[in-house]
């Protein structure tokens, strides 16, 4: 979410008056890679959304300047294959297909796919074959990711072969006049050299799309938008204290004012102290009052016996939503619900055919009940956890609050593997605690993304005092990551697993083992449920 320099098609100077500002949309056909081409289009400055595959195709061209194809899982070929729409081709939209995005394409306008003589997965030479706008600036010879086992054979009349791998394999076609091309490498990971470039040359040379997707025009844009939906209605928000609920408040509050009402629901699943720590961060670092409202009793006792983490997601969010509610009807004249959702768990908690199956049922999204009483207001929905950060900079909210590992919606009780229980909240709590200080007292707070422990529902044979027991195993779970959608586990400096490990054993009692989780994501997602 930066502002690049406004170049056009030739390389000169934009007339502002003769591109539009617009969006790039994504058809997603099922790549594990979709949500990349979103976060590579966005770091050209421009503002990119996922959609299914068959949307319609008069919805994806309404402000819409360019149109990206993403890679798949299918053939071309296969009989449930998802195809595109051939009328998204006629459109005078200009069209990236990468890897199946490119095959699809090909097929539908009279090329050859077949199945390849040779697959290709993993790191490949790529070469450009003559001069292309795709490939400016580009030098022959890079290093590009590959994942497909078919190949285009032959492009579809009218399209010249802009690029071959170094099997001689057709990687990149195109047709300069309908500004149609296709990718058979992924652009989008960093496993491709200047696979960035590629997307920005189609984004800026090749659609002419200007670089105008800021923090600040996006909360020009949405303070406005805010204003609009609700008048002079009052508003309610989910206020936790962490980064996106904070960025939410303060963005609502600059559009409505005291007509917004935060309210924050101790739930007995947040981690140690933070009740109170919420709670004077929120009034004196953001100045806001708050309605607090202790419901920990109502939580547990909904939570008890459930250990399925589904079931878990599902009872929080109706929890949450009977408590707000509740508060609204108490408070009277309110008709809004504000969340601080945020894109990944959109497109987590969205299973499309064909597309990315369901990960799991966020609480703000797939955890909400069918019907409900107050219409939700959810201004941070289009953006990723780093662009969350840039716009509450643009805010002016303080970094200390900015820089906050993220916290589950569920908060601990997706901690907790099996039933949630007071007692096993209060050891998760002591051992979460101490890992967290240790983490800071080493100064590596600031480095990753997110670090956390988690309760295992099993028990291990120790020896305490000469004495034999059987207690709890904690796992420590600490990643880096960029936007939450893919994350590497943290490689921890030793001592400070062994500092941690030493305090948790000694320290909180019930607890006999302690391990490290060296998974990432993916296969593994971050939270363990």
């Amino acid at each position: 979410m930066e502002t690049r320099p406004e170049t056009a098609i030739d390389g000169g100077e934009v007339n502002v008056a003769d591109v539009r500002r617009t969006r790039v949309t994504i058809l997603d056909f099922g790549s594990q890679y979709t949500h990349l081409i979103a976060r590579r289009v966005r770091e050209c400055g421009v503002y990119s959304e996922v959609m299914r595959f068959d949307h319609d195709v008069g919805e994806v061209a309404e402000d819409t300047g360019a149109i990206i194809l993403s890679g798949g899982p299918s053939s071309t070929y296969g009989e449930d294959s998802p195809r595109p729409d051939s009328a998204l081709f006629d459109l005078g939209i200009p069209v990236l297909g990468i890897c199946y995005g490119m095959q699809a394409m090909a097929a539908a306008l009279g090329g050859e796919v077949a199945e390849g003589t040779t697959r290709e997965y993993g790191p490949q030479g790529f070469t450009p074959e003559g001069a292309n706008p795709l490939f400016y600036e580009v030098p022959d010879g890079i290093k590009v990711w590959m994942s497909h086992g078919d190949e285009v054979v032959e492009p579809p009349p009218g399209f010249s072969v802009l690029g071959r791998s170094t099997d001689g394999m057709i990687a990149s076609i195109g047709s300069d006049e309908r500004k149609l091309y296709g990718l058979q490498f992924h652009p989008e990971v960093v496993h491709t050299e200047h696979g960035g470039q590629v997307i920005e040359n189609f984004v800026h040379r090749i659609a002419g799309i200007i670089s105008d997707w800021t923090p600040a025009s996006f909360v020009e844009e949405t303070v406005s938008a805010i204003r609009s939906e609700v008048g002079e209605g009052r508003v309610v928000c989910a206020l936790s204290g962490g980064v996106d609920s904070s960025v939410m408040s303060v963005l609502i509050h600059r559009a409505i004012g005291d007509r917004l009402v935060p309210i924050f629901v101790d739930n007995g699943l947040l981690r140690k102290d933070e009740d109170r720590d919420v709670i004077e961060r929120l009034r004196d670092g953001l100045g806001l009052t708050v309605d607090i409202v202790d419901a920990r009793d109502r939580f547990l006792e909904a939570l008890r016996g459930v250990a399925d983490p589904e079931e878990k997601r599902k009872i929080i969010g109706n929890a949450f939503i009977e408590v707000f509610e509740e508060e609204a009807r108490r408070i009277g004249g309110i008709r809004y619900l504000a969340q601080g959702t945020l894109y990944p768990d959109v497109i987590e908690s969205v299973s499309v055919k064909g597309p990315s199956a369901t990960i799991k049922s966020h609480h703000n999204v797939g955890g909400l009940p069918e019907i409900m009483n107050l219409k939700l207001i959810e201004p941070l929905r289009t953006l990723f956890k780093d662009e969350v950060r840039k716009v509450g900079g643009e805010l002016g909210i303080d970094a200390d609050i900015l820089g906050r590992h993220p916290f589950p919606g569920p908060g601990l009780a997706v901690r907790i593997l099996g039933e949630v229980t007071a007692e096993r909240i209060s050891v998760l709590q002591e051992a979460d605690a101490i890992a967290i200080e240790e983490i800071r007292r080493a100064g590596l707070y600031d480095d990753i993304w997110q670090a956390f422990v988690v309760l295992l529902p099993v028990h291990s044979v120790g020896v305490m005092g000469d004495e034999r027991t059987y207690e709890n195993v904690v796992a420590v779970r600490a990643v880096d990551s960029r936007d939450g959608m893919t994350a590497h586990w943290f490689p921890m400096p030793h001592e400070v697993l062994e500092r941690m490990s030493t305090r948790i054993i000694n320290g909180v009692r019930g607890v006999n083992r302690v391990c490290y989780d060296v998974s990432s994501k993916p296969p593994s997602t971050i939270e363990w449920e």
